[in-house]
């Protein structure tokens, strides 16, 4: 009989360890991620329906490497054991992991056995996977089954159904693993879950989160105009009501249309009490000079900060009270390239996880942190927020700050500004809104090119289009637009905005690029 509580993620330090839950969550399981320090006994203590051990950097020969807890694999939870979970499964329970010096990275053919196991069961026995290992697992342990190879590992897959320990050396979380999903399906059955979570059990456990943090407390909200912050703010309001008020910064890195958005239809749809801050000359005084991306992330940060607390302190007077609390629709993409919450590496850091300052008077609340961005729109999809603010493309809270290649003017700001507002219109028109992931138009503000306007030459700046596709963030490709679109887009941008003469395309996808140019 299966046990009634959730499926847990053990984290080794896995970029992917949050896509294994949200994998699961997409079956109608729910599942969360706990860090590999817990011990065995704190999550049994949860009654798990399952167990998986995600992937990670170490190497289990490594000193300092982290351990399976103790007495996990003999627990009788089922256990599924991904890359670096499974080979610590492995050399556990005494077969053998063998540091060859040569791995396997990326699509690799996976052969399945003739007895494929559950987990493999009706697959094709051909089938592309990705892998991503430097040490091999070249035996099973006593008992288990080997259901799949590779060239390059004798044991890419094995499983014992009687102890309901099962592992793969590939990821089956990622959408390049041709096969994944029915993979995990199948472990999920084997271990009783039924298929009968909805998103709505984020709403009530949030909410009931929410409440225990805030309590009796005020808490300010900043909204950005964008999905995140607004999906965060209703979810507060659910959960404590008038004690939320609502802040949105005007920073001037602003969208044309952002202020009047937010101040017309998210209230419009929740009610909220909203103050508005006028702080664009505080942050482009800040920013002067500043070339720096990772300069420009942490001053933005920094800024928001201080005009929240100016914020709070004036909201302390109207109400008599003090906010304590500092809501931010923190997603799970923005705590991986900030190099927070699985060891990863800071790849940029977000104004709102590592550009915060230290010296900061709130504590935070980040209902959403866990979550990836389509998961967020479903979450404000059943909180009844507008088609509007939920399929809003992606907008970085440092705004056109960083879409500006050099330092921000308020010049430069304008120019971009308007060539973002002609790429959305034309979008728009040609259907594309849902489609498109998130379109950044980016100003090369200190790059120069010749051209020809009116018979005369022209001497102005490229602007880059970044269309792209994208479940997550965690990945994206380069959006194939129609030429016509493309077209109708550079004619205007060249014939309504003066200071430009050039736009290209990025045909670039993530990795190796991210999505923002900065």
């Amino acid at each position: 009989m299966s046990a009634s509580g959730p499926v847990l993620v053990v984290d080794f330090g896995a970029q992917y360890a949050q896509l294994i839950a949200r994998r699961v969550r997409e079956c109608h399981v729910y599942s969360r991620v706990v860090p590999a320090t817990m011990t065995a006994q704190e999550m049994l203590a949860s009654d798990p329906a399952a167990i998986i051990l995600s992937g990670g950097p170490a190497s289990v020969y490594a000193q300092g490497a982290p351990p399976a807890p103790a007495g996990l694999l003999q627990a009788g939870v089922p256990v599924l054991g991904i890359c670096y979970g499974f080979q610590l499964m492995v050399r556990d329970l005494g077969g053998e992991v063998r540091h060859t010096g040569t791995g396997e990275y990326g699509a690799t053919a996976l052969t399945v056995a003739d007895a494929a196991g559950v987990l493999l069961d009706g697959l094709p026995t051909l089938q592309q996977v990705w892998m991503s290992h430097g040490d091999t697992c070249a035996a099973a342990p006593p008992g288990f089954a080997v259901t799949a190879t590779t060239q390059g590992t004798p044991v890419a897959a094995a499983e014992s159904a009687e102890l309901r320990l099962y592992g793969m050396q590939f990821h089956p979380e990622v959408l390049h693993t041709e096969h994944g999903m029915a993979m995990l399906r199948s472990f999920l059955a084997a271990a009783g879950c039924k298929p009968t979570w909805t998103m709505r059990g984020v709403i009530e456990e949030q909410t009931e989160r929410i409440r225990d943090q805030v309590g009796s407390g005020l808490a300010i909200c900043g909204l950005s105009g964008g999905v995140d912050s607004a999906v965060a703010a209703a979810l507060v309001q659910r959960a404590v009501g008038g004690r939320l008020s609502c802040v949105f910064v005007n920073h001037g890195l602003l969208r044309s249309g952002e202020a009047e958005q937010v101040e017309q239809d998210f209230v419009a749809a929740t009610g909220v009490s909203l103050k508005v801050v006028d702080a664009a000359a505080q942050f482009l005084g800040a920013l002067a000079g500043v070339t720096d991306p990772e300069s420009k992330r942490k001053i933005i940060g920094r800024e928001f900060i201080r005009a929240f607390e100016q914020a709070a302190a004036d909201i302390a007077v109207e109400r008599g009270e003090k906010a304590s609390f500092l809501v931010q629709g923190t997603l799970y993409p923005d705590v991986v390239e900030s190099g927070g919450g699985s060891g990863a590496a800071n790849i940029k850091s977000h104004h709102n996880v590592g550009g915060l300052p230290d010296d900061m008077s709130f504590e935070l609340v980040e209902p959403l942190r866990d979550l990836f961005k389509d998961e967020v729109r479903e979450v404000g999809r059943q909180l009844g927020l507008p088609d509007g603010i939920v399929w809003r493309q992606p907008f970085p809270g440092p705004g056109l700050a960083i879409r500006i290649v050099g330092e921000v003017t308020a010049d430069r700001l304008a120019v971009v500004s308007a060539a973002d507002a002609i790429v959305r219109a034309e979008l728009s028109a040609a259907g594309l809104d849902r489609q498109i992931w998130q379109c950044p138009v980016v100003l090369l503000a200190d790059v120069r090119s010749v051209g020809v306007q009116g018979d005369g030459r022209s001497y102005g700046h490229p602007v880059v289009l970044r269309p792209v596709t994208s479940e997550d963030a965690m990945t994206a490709d380069w959006a194939r637009l129609p030429t016509e679109v493309l077209a109708a887009i550079s004619t205007r941008i060249t014939n309504e905005v003066p200071q430009v003469n050039r736009v290209v395309l990025d045909v670039t996808s993530k990795p190796p690029a991210t999505i923002e140019w900065e």
